[in-house]
């Protein structure tokens, strides 16, 4: 695995698995070999002057699907995980309309067809602007049964147009709307699980507002579960810590099987001695089976430390922390 340090308020590093390196150097259709279907409920909107978001429904069944391509007419532009089900499509000209198709591709790296292709035209960009639009008032929200949720707003003022609106779940963007939509349905959500959702707006020129104020809202049960924080089930297993030395410095190994979840998880936590260390995120495909990491620990032998990780779920949540272990430098 390659990390390469990505500067955010964390040390966050990106690994970029093999089976993506290996996809992304030319793997298409095989002939006599089963593919996937093409990607259902494609939709592409404006997110700004020169950006498009494009979602789709995720392709379920066999054969398994590891991610999806998006195009720009011939052009593949974007390669997603195959938890994913948007993405924003950016450095786009104003006033101009681009075509988009997805397609699902296999873990062994097999091509499904295109989807239907969808149209969606960027907004003149205007005169410099660098006023962002205003918070979105009065947002609401109700449940729709245990994984899906409805969202509402007033229009956010703006000095010109507010061209989309972002839904975020805690600090993640997971949903987003065109600019004349004041309602949004958010789907693939948990059962019994308690939510946290803001919206924000979003004008041509890519200005954001502040976020609204927080909508609380929990998902109903299914078969007796219980409502609750992200708990059980949703935490890594089997996980282990140990110490190496090389060339006098020791570093702190990981290994974990990551949480059951609809969709694959990308991004990690790791917490040392009672404190965010690191965020990890895959920047590819991650592992399926166990998953390991090392990062430096220094180079003083005798230095006690706990830890443990945690999982961002595809919907935006913090699963549960793994099992705390203690390790010793040197020991």
């Amino acid at each position: 695995m390659r990390r390469v340090p990505v500067p955010v308020s964390l040390p966050i590093l990106v690994v970029c698995g093999s089976l993506l390196l290996t996809v992304s150097c030319g793997m298409r259709e095989s002939p006599g070999r089963r593919v996937p279907p093409a990607p259902p409920g494609v939709t592409a909107a404006a997110g700004s002057a020169t950006s498009v978001h494009v979602m789709w429904n995720r392709v379920s069944g066999e054969p398994e699907v590891a991610g999806y391509e998006v195009y720009r007419g011939e052009r593949k532009v974007k390669d997603v995980p195959g938890d994913a089900h948007m993405v924003d499509v950016t450095r786009l000209r104003p006033s101009t309309t681009y075509v988009f198709t997805v397609r699902a591709r296999t873990t062994a790296g097999d091509l499904g067809p295109p989807s239907v292709e969808v149209r969606a035209t960027t907004p003149a960009a205007g005169a410099a602007d660098r006023r962002p639009p205003n918070r979105p008032a009065r947002v609401d929200g109700r449940v729709l049964g245990s994984t899906a949720v409805q969202l509402s707003w007033e229009p956010s003022p703006d000095d010109r147009d507010v061209v989309s609106y972002d839904i975020l779940q805690g600090d993640s963007k997971i949903h987003s709307v065109g600019g004349e939509q004041t309602a949004a349905v958010v789907t693939g959500l948990r059962p019994g699980t308690r939510y946290s959702f803001t919206v924000r707006a979003r004008d041509a020129a890519d200005n954001l507002s502040p976020v609204s104020r927080a909508v609380p809202l929990t998902t109903a049960r299914r078969n007796g579960q219980e409502e609750g924080r992200p708990g059980a089930g949703t935490a890594p297993t089997a996980f282990r810590a140990d110490t190496r030395l090389t060339d006098g410095a020791y570093s702190i190994e990981l290994s974990w099987v990551p949480p059951r979840s609809d969709g694959m998880v990308t991004e990690y936590e790791i917490q040392l001695d009672g404190r965010p260390a690191t965020t990890l995120v895959w920047g590819g495909t991650p592992p399926r089976g166990r998953a390991t990491y090392s990062f430096y620990a220094g180079r003083k032998a005798g230095v006690t430390h706990r830890v443990r990780i945690r999982a961002k779920l595809p919907d935006g949540t913090w699963g549960g922390f793994s099992a705390e272990r203690t390790v010793t430098t040197g020991g």
